[in-house]
């Protein structure tokens, strides 16, 4: 605990202070720094879910969760930043209140959250992870409800990273890629994947053409990933034309080249040799 000198109230009061302090400071570090928005606002709980979409959700009871790994609110982000410090006066009294009990080490009571993947969203009990923060505790007891997603929660940090979840569960819904295609084919920007669920589907429709026949989403999203995606990675790994991008990303930039260049949707030597010239006078 900071700050300990003996007196349990005065010490409950200098806490918030001290805590209001680093707020406002890294609220004027961020302006200086020209940091994103998003920076240290608090992840809404209701905008992530909707990124990711929910399949169902189960109570699992009291536990012991890290601190740190609460980042988010069902209802209150203006009350609290990213780290849960407060970001006006009006929590004062209570928050006071509360750091008195917990530097006494009276009895708290536990606080009800949402899991998310590995990510905990409060629902009860802002103002107690508010004064854990702030008395540097590293865990906190919570009832907790874990919610099931169809998207992993996985390199979520702000609430413009939630735009990119949000196209790559639409890109999925349209491409229902099973297993391993599922995790091989990824977009670091979210328009990407619009632009790569069209691709696929137009995919798909010459291949129903070329066979005279119907296929479901699912068969056409297996068929082009180990068909069309696959060997394409291969070719362009070993014509060294992947380059810092994900494997999703060039086949796509080459498959845009491959067009502009040649006027063709097929993939042999010549496309790779006509791409790799159009980058060398460039």
């Amino acid at each position: 605990m900071r700050g300990d000198t003996g007196f349990p109230r005065a010490d409950a009061e200098n806490d918030f202070i001290r805590a209001r302090r680093r707020q406002v400071m890294s609220r004027l570090a961020k302006w200086m720094r020209r940091e994103p928005d998003d920076v240290n606002i608090m992840l809404p709980y209701a905008e992530v879910i909707a990124a990711l979409g929910q399949e169902g959700e189960r109570r699992l009871g009291l536990q012991v969760i890290q601190v740190e790994s609460i980042v988010g609110s069902v209802d209150r982000t203006r009350d609290f930043d990213r780290r849960f410090r407060p970001t006006s006066g009006r929590t004062r009294e209570r928050w006071e209140r509360l750091a008195l009990a917990q530097r006494r080490g009276e009895s708290i009571p536990p606080i009800d959250v949402y899991r998310v993947g590995e990510l905990h969203f409060v629902k009860d009990g802002h103002h107690r992870v508010s004064v854990a923060h702030a008395l540097g505790l590293r865990t906190i007891e919570a009832h907790v409800t874990e919610v099931r997603t169809k998207i992993g929660a996985y390199d979520i940090r702000y609430q413009h990273d939630l735009l990119i979840k949000n196209d790559r569960r639409l890109f999925l819904e349209r491409v229902p890629l099973p297993g391993e295609a599922r995790a091989a084919v990824l977009m670091s920007d979210p328009w990407e994947y619009t632009e790569l669920g069209e691709t696929v589907e137009a995919w798909g429709f010459r291949l129903m053409q070329d066979e005279g026949k119907f296929l479901d989403r699912l068969t056409v999203a297996k068929r082009w990933y180990e068909e069309e995606f696959v060997p394409v990675v291969r070719m362009l790994q070993q014509a060294d034309l992947v380059g810092d991008r994900t494997e999703a990303e060039a086949y796509m930039h080459i498959a845009g080249e491959r067009f502009r260049l040649i006027r063709t949707h097929r993939w042999d030597d010549e496309v790779i040799d006509a791409v790799r010239q159009s980058k060398k006078r460039r």
